[in-house]
């Protein structure tokens, strides 16, 4: 490796370590380890998994991904949509909690880190940003709500239905615990609910007084101290808790996993991968912009992949940057990174120093934490903000909500991003053509799109005006020429048309042979093809292809001002003598052909001259319904006109 290469990858931050980045990094690692040892054993739970998977996950991932990333803020470890997403893919392939089941989490686990390293060291970091945030809406939706549905198992007491843990199969085993089926009895236990809607008060209450305490901590002590009251009551009030946890160092293991299978996890690893980049790399952006840091997301793509291969031989399951220990982690002060390791060094002496008291927390207990959690990850007020913004992306992010809850997980993170690839070609293949004019004939007018200008003066019966809006590419090369067809088409349609193109950024293949049978046409027809202000990667394609040279360089402006009294030059005079709309400026040069009537108003008018010699009234077509600006006398003073210069292509500014 050279010194280049070693200097590319020795993180800034560490020549910024100093008592006062130590002090504050030890006491926002101490907030990160009072959070994240509830939610590690909510989340291993919901990973069907033994909490203390949750705590090393909490562990090993989170000093690594710390030390090899890119954000100084992102705390990584177990979360709640990667916990159930896991669960969900390998629930149908082993029963949850067997010594099967947590060999195949650990060897997904590694396979997924060795696809996010993958992915990191060969710069396709991008590939994460396929996601929509309306596919990430949905998903986080659906997860919600399955992670509320199996929560609801565990606060009610009753005992998973088997190896079936589909959404229908959960929602029978639920209704069978209730009694709600014929010919089932009721199998709820009033301990467990008990303990579970407390703790879940008691947390409510904890983050209502103030917002800063860590409520998920208080919530579980409290539950499990009710727990403990009650289960000496025993019978229906006797619940069930978590157990001794084996060891709180996680210890070396390889996964032994049939290798046959590796095709099927490879599949599961990789759709687990595009979630947690998407995950990871969205946090890491949100804090990047508060803190106003440069994000390396390719680095951080690496930071997390190794997190994950190494974590996996450490008993660590799937793992990825964490928005409910990130943010708290941010907003409490940390300076570097190392207010993730030290906040693994302080969970790891708080599980050796809690054991006996962890191992008597209730399963209602932590169920109820996991109802909060499902409420918080739902986010009402986005999706009414989605709603209200663009029902299109609402549509998307409602329809990923479905499949999540329907569909294996990693169908639904596929089922998103095609459906918001399709809305995206969709919006793309309808580039808007606007047809633009004027609304005044003031000295500093602007164009305006004529159909949203109520007050628009008519057009130019010879020059069409036309801003194009987006890229012509193939998928939108049909609707861009059957629109230009349709102008073409129209009664008494001009002959001559001028693109106003700074808008059209790209244009491929069947985007050139659109225009090339454009200018074919309108030459056909007795017109010509104009082009304001092309992007220089289109001139550069124009020009590769010859269009260019078949066009005219002399048919491309750098300015409107230019362009429009270059046209002019080249419309048919006849048609400009009998024209009323007169929009241009040098439609005051041009000669007029008065009709009798307007010849006898214009006699009256210069009868009414105040006096012999002064200019004469100027004769206002506007008087006869006809035309919107007053037509004077050739050689009064009326402001400087434009001449009819050639026009001057590729200048700057084109």
């Amino acid at each position: 490796m050279t010194s280049g290469t070693r200097r590319a990858w020795r993180p800034q931050w560490l020549d910024e370590l100093s008592r006062e980045t130590w002090r504050a990094d030890a006491l926002a690692g101490l907030l990160g380890a009072v959070l994240v040892l509830p939610q590690a054993i909510a989340f291993a739970t919901l990973a069907g998994l033994a909490p203390q998977y949750g705590l090393y996950t909490a562990l090993v991932p989170c000093v690594i991904a710390a030390l090899f990333g890119s954000s100084r803020y992102v705390m990584s470890g177990p979360t709640n949509a990667l916990s159930l997403a896991l669960f969900a893919m390998l629930s149908p392939l082993a029963a949850p909690g067997s010594p099967a089941y947590i060999e195949l989490a650990l060897t997904v686990t590694v396979l997924v880190g060795l696809l996010q390293l993958a992915i990191g060291l060969l710069r396709l970091g991008s590939l994460a940003h396929f996601i929509s945030p309306a596919a990430l809406l949905g998903f986080t939706g659906g997860a919600a709500a399955l992670i509320a549905l199996h929560a609801l198992e565990d606060v009610l007491g009753v005992a998973a239905p088997g190896t079936e843990r589909g959404s229908s199969a959960v929602l029978r085993h639920l209704a069978a615990g209730l009694g709600l089926l014929p010919h089932q009895p009721a199998s709820w236990q009033e301990g467990s609910v008990v303990v579970g809607l407390f703790t879940l008060g008691v947390a409510l209450a904890a983050r209502r007084w103030k917002r800063r305490w860590p409520h998920a901590l208080i919530g579980l002590a409290a539950g499990t101290l009710l727990a403990a009251a009650l289960n000496r009551l025993g019978g229906p009030w006797h619940t069930a808790v978590v157990g001794a946890i084996p060891s709180a160092w996680p210890a070396f293991h390889v996964p032994q996993v049939d290798w046959t299978r590796l095709p099927e996890l490879l599949g599961l690893a990789f759709a687990l991968t595009i979630v947690a980049l998407g995950q990871s790399i969205s946090i890491a952006k949100v804090l990047a912009s508060r803190a106003g840091d440069r994000l390396d997301a390719n680095r951080e793509f690496v930071g997390q992949g190794l997190s994950n291969a190494v974590g996996g031989f450490f008993s660590s399951y799937v793992s990825c940057g964490s928005l409910n220990r990130s943010l708290p982690n941010y907003e409490a002060g940390a300076r570097t990174p190392m207010a993730s390791v030290l906040s693994a060094v302080w969970l790891l002496a708080l599980v050796m120093l809690s054991a006996q008291w962890l191992a008597a927390i209730p399963m209602a207990a932590v169920a109820g934490l996991l109802l909060l959690v499902a409420w918080n990850l739902l986010d009402l007020p986005r999706w009414r903000e989605t709603w209200k913004l663009d029902r299109v992306e609402f549509a998307i992010a409602l329809a990923t909500l479905v499949a999540t809850v329907t569909l294996r997980l990693e169908v639904a993170i596929l089922v998103g991003t095609i459906l918001s690839l399709l809305a995206y070609l969709h919006r793309t293949s309808h580039p808007a053509m606007r047809t633009m004019g004027f609304d005044t004939m003031d000295e500093e007018r602007h164009f305006v799109v004529v159909d949203a200008a109520p007050r628009a003066l008519p057009e130019c019966p010879q020059l069409k005006l036309l801003r194009m809006e987006g890229a012509v590419y193939f998928g939108a090369a049909q609707h861009v020429a059957d629109r230009l067809d349709a102008l073409r088409a129209a009664p008494h349609a001009p002959k001559h048309l001028l693109v106003m193109a700074k808008s059209m950024n790209f244009i491929d293949l069947a985007g050139a042979q659109v225009w090339e049978d454009e200018l074919r046409l309108r030459r056909a027809m007795g017109g010509d093809l104009y082009f304001h202000r092309p992007r220089p990667p289109v001139l550069e394609f124009w020009d590769r292809s010859g269009f260019l040279d078949r066009l005219g360089r002399d048919h491309v402006f750098p300015d409107k001002r230019r362009a429009l009294a270059t046209i002019f030059g080249r419309l048919d005079p006849r048609i400009c003598a009998a024209c009323r709309a007169r929009v241009f400026w040098e439609c005051r040069t041009a000669p007029l052909d008065l009709s009798p009537e307007e010849q006898g108003l214009g006699a009256t008018a210069a009868g009414a001259a105040p006096a012999a010699g002064q200019a004469g009234t100027a004769l206002d077509l506007d008087t006869m319904g006809s035309a919107t600006v007053a037509l004077k006398p050739v050689g009064e003073a009326d402001g400087p006109s434009p001449q009819r210069t050639q026009g001057v292509a590729n200048e700057p500014g084109v």
